[in-house]
């Protein structure tokens, strides 16, 4: 399952399957409308509750082997630089995600948790300046409800070869990253 509210419904959609905008054999996709208002500052829970609603169903309707799912908030609030709806944004957050980690205990799921950039963990710049673009800082890999730890010193390129051994999947040659499933 392909889930995510419109502002990152692309990312896990089509730029996740390479630029390829068809769902391929075998891939249900879920979108939930993002509010409509000017900027997210002004609603920054966005569609969390809903989309956390439909993760948590999909996790324990047992249909699914993966579930990819985007949470926007701390993209899209972040871009505000309004410093108390980026704290509501990630409240948010952290109340979706024990739900989503109580689900996933109650039928033996794990879970990855990642992010390609950062933004809202740093609104203010070395000069006191609101911060409202991508940071460079490094994004961790949380591995939740898992066996084992994961190896430091990864990037976004060993994040394939980690879902694939977590799932008991070999990986295919042409990938060049590696697990960062340590071993025990």
């Amino acid at each position: 399952l392909r889930l995510a509210e419109t502002e990152k419904y692309a990312h896990v959609t089509f730029f996740f399957n390479g630029g390829v905008d068809a769902s391929f054999p075998g891939e249900d996709r879920m979108l939930i409308p993002s509010p409509n208002v000017r900027t997210y500052d002004l609603q920054p829970e966005m569609s969390l509750p809903e989309l956390t609603d439909r993760f948590v169903e999909a996790i324990t309707g047992g249909k699914y082997d993966v579930i990819i799912c985007n949470y926007a908030n701390g993209d899209m609030v972040g871009h505000t630089g309004i410093i108390p709806a980026a704290i509501k944004a990630v409240e948010a957050i952290d109340t979706s995600l024990q739900r989503v980690v109580d689900a996933l205990k109650s039928v033996g799921g794990k879970m990855l948790v990642t992010a390609d950039h950062g933004n809202i963990e740093q609104m203010v710049d070395d000069d006191g300046l609101v911060q409202t673009a991508h940071s460079t800082n490094p994004v961790p890999l949380i591995y939740v409800c898992g066996e084992g730890k994961l190896a430091s010193g990864g990037s976004l390129k060993d994040l394939a070869p980690t879902l694939l051994a977590i799932l008991g999947v070999g990986q295919p040659v042409e990938m060049n990253g590696r697990s960062l499933i340590a071993s025990a």
